[in-house]
């Protein structure tokens, strides 16, 4: 508590919008929509290769869980890809017009 105190203002900032950002990435809604459609895509696409021969010929000889899996997972490698290739920036306090508009408090 004590080397809080002797801290100075910049570095605490920097690590104050550190967590921010951290935070942000965190809970970015690409995560957690590819995060489930992986999850959701490798259940599916394992019950679709595991299917025996009344669910094929109730899907009229397609496997459909097979597909849909596949598919599941490859849209949610596509928005973890996303994720990777284009991480969340935290805009900087104070940057931008609606900064200007509104007072700090």
């Amino acid at each position: 508590m004590a080397e809080e105190a002797n801290r100075p203002d910049d570095a605490q900032q920097g690590e104050d919008a550190e967590r921010v950002s951290a935070a942000a990435r965190l809970f970015d809604v690409r995560r957690v929509i590819g995060g489930l459609f992986v999850v959701y895509g490798l259940i599916v696409t394992l019950v679709g290769i595991f299917d025996g021969s009344a669910e094929i010929d109730k899907a009229q000889g397609v496997r459909i869980n097979l597909w849909m899996g596949l598919a599941m997972l490859a849209l949610g490698a596509f928005f973890l890809i996303w994720l990777w290739l284009r991480p969340t920036r935290v805009p900087e306090r104070g940057a931008g017009p609606a900064a200007d508009a509104r007072p700090d408090a």
